[in-house]
């Protein structure tokens, strides 16, 4: 890294090169902003990309040892394989702990663009039931803005990252800028219709960051399928080849890779922000970059992480710390309980070779809306996501000729699964272990999350429904999952420094500032005030939007 580039003082640092610090860093830098992108990962080619590659060529056919030795937490990931586990942290120089009767699965990337990379890509807004569910049922905090101020910044991102979707007029979830949706299976098209004509539900395509025409340089989707080992055409959104890209072209962003950081540091007597500090990932020599502003877009553990490492003598508990909430409030989804079955009236036949239409279907959340009144048993609710789709049969009975027939023929397939709304606790925390350091030398979290009741009687009612729903349309040898994957397996963690107008109660203020330090700012996942039941990342982007949006204004004031 060339001396100049450490010696310069720039405008913003921005912390994390996945999809908020990719936004933070194009906003910025594009607005004239001198930029500083630290990401502590390497780089990855677009040779990397495994998408077409049969698993006959792998070194060990997909069951490589490596990968049980040193990602023992990553492989439980849907995401890591033998075709891409170097993109995933090293377990053993990467530790966490937790308490033994509380888990937590932090699955987690270290290259530039992070979980853009292999992220599931489901996008859905948030609506104002979401934003101000403590209106409406008395639990928790409102969000300190409403689904009008964060719409158009909603927009800004669909319009620019490309969302396949189609408009439903369903007030629990707002429509979007749209291209044009993917087609529905003849099961997915049954359920749909019966679900509405029984229930009164919205059964719709998924709306997913993967284009069905080209667009902004991009080309549209060609279905092959396996999108988290990368996409050769980007035809799936991921920051190292649209945001960052954008932000590096502009000639105001310097992307600065293999930067582990491990502190955010202080100018204590004005009270402000002054740089960072990292560590080298290859060197492991201790380095510092100056700024007017700092960007934490880590993801929400690991900038909760850098904000409690970085203690001062005014803020001993942590920066930006004097509400005492952060680190606490941690959500993540609950997720698994729902029904699957087949519809034996289709013969259709499975097929080796079809497209693989890289989306499923989504049910919008029916339960505690302003429609539906309020649940006796449970508050807030679950969306479904699933498909359905002629499959062949692997564990069809019989042997020989008999048992090939059985498995071509197959079975058509149906299912639901749902993901649940994690409701925030101020038990559910992350803090500094004192005892254990990664290999960089930097103190590691210990993660204490458990889902409640709420969490369980939500899984519990989604079960129940997707049968109820699943029966409606016919379908057959119905089996109901009531069982939920522990905290982190749905990847969607949230919450830990989390916004609102109070500063005795808040990390931040609405526009992602840290009431504390005001040149100090959040933008991930880490500011949500309630997690919803819908996938984050489309919000986390359009807050990050409208946080630096603001942030660009006070500097054209002379504020910062």
């Amino acid at each position: 890294m060339p001396q100049d580039v450490l010696q310069q003082k720039y405008d913003a640092i921005v912390v994390g090169s996945g999809a908020t610090g990719g936004w933070a860093a194009k906003c910025l830098a594009e607005a004239g902003l001198k930029v500083a992108l630290l990401e502590a990962g390497r780089a990855v080619s677009p040779m990397e990309f495994t998408e077409h590659m049969p698993s006959y060529k792998l070194k060990y056919r997909g069951f490589s040892p490596e990968i049980e030795r040193t990602r023992p937490i990553q492989k439980q990931c849907y995401a890591c394989m033998e075709y891409n586990y170097e993109w995933f942290v090293n377990d053993l120089e990467n530790p966490y702990s937790t308490p033994p009767d509380r888990p937590f699965s932090w699955q987690r990337l270290r290259v530039v663009g992070g979980r853009s990379l292999v992220w599931g890509r489901q996008s859905y807004r948030l609506s104002d039931t979401d934003f101000k569910a403590a209106s409406f049922d008395g639990y928790g905090e409102d969000w300190p803005f409403s689904y009008a101020d964060l719409a158009p910044y909603y927009d800004i991102v669909e319009r620019y990252v490309g969302i396949t979707g189609a408009a439903e007029r369903d007030g629990m979830l707002p429509d979007g800028q749209f291209l044009p949706p993917m087609q529905m299976t003849c099961g997915e098209v049954r359920l749909r219709e019966r679900v509405k004509s029984k229930f009164g539900r919205t059964v719709t395509i998924g709306r997913a960051a993967v284009l069905t025409e080209n667009h902004n340089g991009r080309l549209a989707c060609h279905f092959c399928g396996p999108c988290e080992r990368g996409c050769s055409t980007y035809s799936y959104f991921s920051s190292p080849f649209t945001t960052v890209k954008d932000a590096v072209k502009s000639g105001n962003c310097t992307l600065i890779t293999n930067a582990v950081v491990s502190q955010v540091d202080m100018d204590n007597g004005s009270n402000t922000a002054r740089g960072v500090t990292y560590v080298d990932r290859l060197t492991k020599e201790t380095k510092e970059v100056r700024g007017k502003t700092v960007v934490l877009c880590a993801q929400a553990l690991e900038s909760t992480r850098i904000l409690l490492n970085s203690s001062t003598g005014e803020y001993p508990n942590g920066l930006a710390n004097s509400s005492g909430a952060l680190g606490h409030y941690l959500m993540d989804h609950p997720a698994g309980g729902g029904a699957s079955g087949t519809f034996d009236d289709f013969n259709i036949l499975p097929s080796a070779n079809p497209p693989h239409r890289p989306n499923g279907i989504y049910v919008v959340r029916f339960r505690n809306t302003p429609t539906s009144g309020k649940h006796p048993h449970f508050i807030r609710g679950y969306g479904f996501q699933g498909g359905s789709a002629p499959e062949f049969d692997m564990t069809a009975p019989g042997i020989g000729a008999e048992y090939k027939k059985a498995v071509k023929r197959g079975s058509y397939q149906v299912s639901l699964g749902g993901f649940g709304e994690s409701l925030a606790s101020f038990d559910n925390f992350c803090e500094i272990d004192k005892n254990l350091k990664d290999a960089w030398g930097i103190p590691a979290l210990r993660i204490s999350m458990a889902h409640g009741k709420n969490e369980e009687a939500l899984m519990h009612d989604a079960a129940v429904t997707a049968a109820e729903m699943l029966d409606a349309a016919g379908a057959k040898n119905i089996r109901v999952q009531t069982s939920y994957g522990i905290p982190g397996m749905s990847i969607h963690e949230v919450g830990t420094a989390r916004m609102g107008n109070d500063p005795r109660k808040f990390v931040l203020n609405a526009f992602n500032q840290t009431h504390d330090v005001k040149n100090l700012f959040v933008t991930d996942g880490s500011c949500f005030t309630s997690s919803a039941c819908q996938n984050p990342t489309l919000t986390m982007m359009a807050i990050t939007v409208r946080a630096c949006d603001h942030l660009i204004e006070r500097f054209r004031r002379n504020e910062l």
